[in-house]
């Protein structure tokens, strides 16, 4: 059936004679939401779904913002499901209505990216994204298509691109390329910024921090002193008493080789290698990954030994969430309300295949193209979660994070949250992203 519906895509794309990208799309009734595929290229088709806020304000000098959302969840991810769903949608993953929702301060546009991840597929393993630029490429065709074609509101709301984990690195991406078009007059769209959330534009940097050389002279001698590599992660573990002082020299040993295979391009070898760098930590810190949630690999991804697959869980709410396995819905009554997913498509939490055709450029940075978007003049916004105790939910009073801003870019430190922030302080993130797109308070 997936076959069918492609071909068919395809040859209305061909009928046209445009080049433009192949539609399939539907509503609901009110027109509040809408949905449908947009085919990237041949073979590649993505899934798309919009809310139209109910809370909707807007004025010739403010515009009523909208956010694009990337869920990444270390590629392959859903945002269409998990973005939705388990974090920021107008309904939780029990379908009932979500007071935290983002729709208080904009209109969403889920996007299930890169093709292959949730309800967007390939007719075979050939239409798959293989590097970051191809993933990117086909984001931009998307909102090329929507802007142009299917959501006309685009052309005058201020577009945020708001990317999680993996998706904050493909959202940078993504946002330079689009910066570009509309300076090329290719698209007719404002961008009102990028906001990269736990963002993994650079994994080595994450595993590792190098301290900078310092030259040192005394009369007429200098002295050159490198501070060592040490591992970010082990460091903090060491810090609360979860690894000892012979852990940490393991780690760190294995931290060097992960920031030195970067380096030098050896994306693959690196890969592997930071990945038996979690479970060496896994190994020394009795399970410190699934009780602080460092990582997400326990539940996605692939033992470094012997490549079977994990289920555990970490304690963090979005976890917890997923243990509930949202495929029923999403596979059942949300199925059956889009009405155009194809038959034989089963939604994933997570893609492997989008994981194993991508996984060469997992561990390629991308810190260059957040210093492109400065460049363009792109506002920039940066939040982590820091699993400690801005708080705007009562009492007003408590501290529940920190911000920090610099010309176009600022940084929010969230306290109490892990990786899925907007799950673990869901009112502190709603005034974030208000803050940051300059909603209207509603």
């Amino acid at each position: 059936m997936a076959a069918i519906v492609a071909f068919l895509t395809v040859l209305i794309c061909l009928l046209r004679g445009d080049g433009a990208a192949a539609l399939v799309t539907k509503r609901t009734d009110d027109k509040s939401e809408i949905w449908g595929y947009v085919s990237v290229r041949p073979r590649a088709h993505i899934f798309w779904w919009h809310y139209t806020s109910p809370h909707r304000v807007s004025s010739p000098t403010r515009p009523w913002p909208t956010i694009l959302w990337l869920q990444g969840s270390q590629l392959g991810g859903s945002s269409v499901g998990n973005g939705n769903f388990a974090e920021i949608g107008p309904l939780d993953e029990e379908l009932k209505p979500r007071n935290s929702t983002w729709l208080h301060k904009a209109d969403l546009l889920f996007v299930d990216h890169p093709v292959g991840v949730g309800d967007s597929y390939a007719d075979d393993r050939s239409g798959l994204a293989t590097t970051d630029v191809q993933a990117v490429a086909d984001a931009t065709e998307l909102v090329k298509a929507l802007a142009t074609r299917i959501l006309p509101d685009l052309n005058s709301s201020p577009l945020f691109i708001v990317g999680q984990a993996y998706g904050g690195k493909l959202a940078a991406m993504i946002g330079a390329s689009l910066a570009k078009a509309i300076r090329a007059g290719d698209i007719n769209l404002t961008l009102g910024g990028v906001v990269i959330g736990n963002g993994w534009i650079s994994l080595a940097d994450f595993s590792t921090f190098t301290g900078r050389d310092t030259a040192i002279s005394y009369f007429k001698f200098s002295l050159v002193i490198r501070v060592p590599i040490r591992l970010t992660y082990a460091r903090m573990l060491s810090d609360v008493s979860w690894l000892d002082g012979n852990a940490i020299d393991d780690v760190n040993k294995m931290a060097g080789k992960v920031k030195e295979q970067t380096a030098a391009g050896q994306f693959a070898t690196s890969l592997q290698t930071f990945t038996d760098l979690l479970y060496l930590i896994d190994s020394k810190s009795d399970s410190v990954v699934k009780h602080v949630q460092l990582h997400d690999w326990h539940r996605h991804g692939h033992d470094a030994n012997n490549g079977r697959q994990h289920t555990g869980s970490c304690s963090s709410p979005l976890t917890r969430y997923l243990g509930r396995d949202i495929s029923t819905i999403m596979n059942g009554v949300i199925k059956r309300k889009l009405k155009i997913i194809p038959k034989d498509l089963v939604w994933q939490q997570f893609s492997l295949d989008v994981y194993e055709a991508m996984k060469n450029d997992f561990m390629r940075p991308a810190i260059n193209v957040v210093d492109e978007l400065l460049s363009l003049g792109v506002n920039v916004t940066l939040y982590n979660g820091q699993r400690k105790p801005l708080h705007f939910c009562l009492p007003y009073y408590i501290p529940n994070g920190f911000v920090k801003a610099h010309k176009n870019l600022q940084h929010y430190s969230i306290l109490q949250a892990g990786q899925a922030v907007p799950v673990d302080q869901p009112c502190t993130v709603l005034h974030m992203i208000g803050a940051i797109m300059q909603s209207p308070d509603v």
